[in-house]
């Protein structure tokens, strides 16, 4: 089912976002009234109207699209923490961030996009990044490459001699010990900043524009779709146990999505404390 799925059903999936970016997302961008904006857990972790209604939409796509299908949405398990568990079931499950760079997006700033994955049995199938604001649409099958606007990803390998640049998570999500993790990054021939939207993070390191990740959450929206682009454009994760990142959940964090593989082992050891 899924591998018919994957040849006949990937541009109906393009169709839905571009459709949820059209109604929902775009119409509000940079035109958020006043309620349209709610905390979440706190000021760096907010929620619009578009993310809600863009989700909801979403779901109901993407459920047509593949009978038999659930959806894991970042909005919906906000509302629902037991929603979370239909990732480890055993049914084909879309996992759903209906605007991935919220602060992004309330700013005013293009920098955010809308990610879906399709993953069966915590392995993700396909994935779809799409930047309304940039006009930039990704797409990955897991075998068969990656692609940006049609035109093949490949991340390539940093050029010798200079700084790798890796983008982190924002201090106000990590804990004491990842924060001394990620200071490790903080050495010579590295340059750490700050992440912004994960999921074009990923796409940057895709098109050989950055040169790794080091974050320290798992929840699997923010990473499905980005680490499957990685991998078919040429790159490689690891997790501090030296393992792949498992969208599953019980990953060993920080964790790293790199160009290629000696990258990612470069920024896991300095993470480790190995370097």
């Amino acid at each position: 089912m899924i591998e018919k799925f994957l040849v006949h059903g990937v541009h109906g999936v393009e169709e839905a976002l571009r459709k949820a970016a059209a109604t929902e997302v775009m119409p509000r961008f940079r035109q958020l009234a006043e309620g349209d904006v709610v905390e979440k857990s706190g000021p760096h972790d907010v929620v619009t109207v578009a993310d809600r209604r863009a989700e909801e939409q979403l779901t109901a796509d993407l459920l047509a699209l593949l009978p038999g299908s659930v959806v894991v949405g970042e909005e919906a398990v906000h509302a629902d923490p037991s929603r979370y568990e239909a990732i480890r079931g055993a049914a084909p499950v879309w996992i759903v961030d209906p605007v991935d760079g919220t602060r992004q997006f309330v700013n005013g700033d293009p920098g955010f996009c809308m990610l879906v994955a399709l993953a069966v049995d915590g392995e993700v199938q396909a994935s779809w990044t799409y930047a309304p604001a940039l006009d930039e649409f990704a797409v990955a099958i897991r075998g068969k490459g990656a692609l940006l606007d049609g035109k093949p990803l490949v991340a390539g390998v940093p050029e010798p001699g200079t700084d790798i640049e890796v983008a982190t998570s924002h201090p106000d999500f990590t804990t004491d010990d990842q924060k001394r993790a990620l200071s490790g990054l903080r050495a010579e021939g590295v340059r750490p900043r700050p992440c912004g939207s994960a999921g074009l993070e990923y796409l940057a390191i895709a098109k050989g524009e950055l040169d790794a990740v080091a974050f320290s959450w798992e929840l699997a929206w923010d990473h499905a779709a980005g680490l499957l682009l990685v991998a078919e454009a040429g790159g490689a994760d690891l997790t501090l146990t030296g393992e792949p990142f498992r969208i599953a959940g019980g990953n060993a964090l920080p964790f790293t999505a790199a160009r290629d593989a000696a990258t990612a082992r470069r920024v896991m050891d300095l993470l480790a404390g190995t370097a």
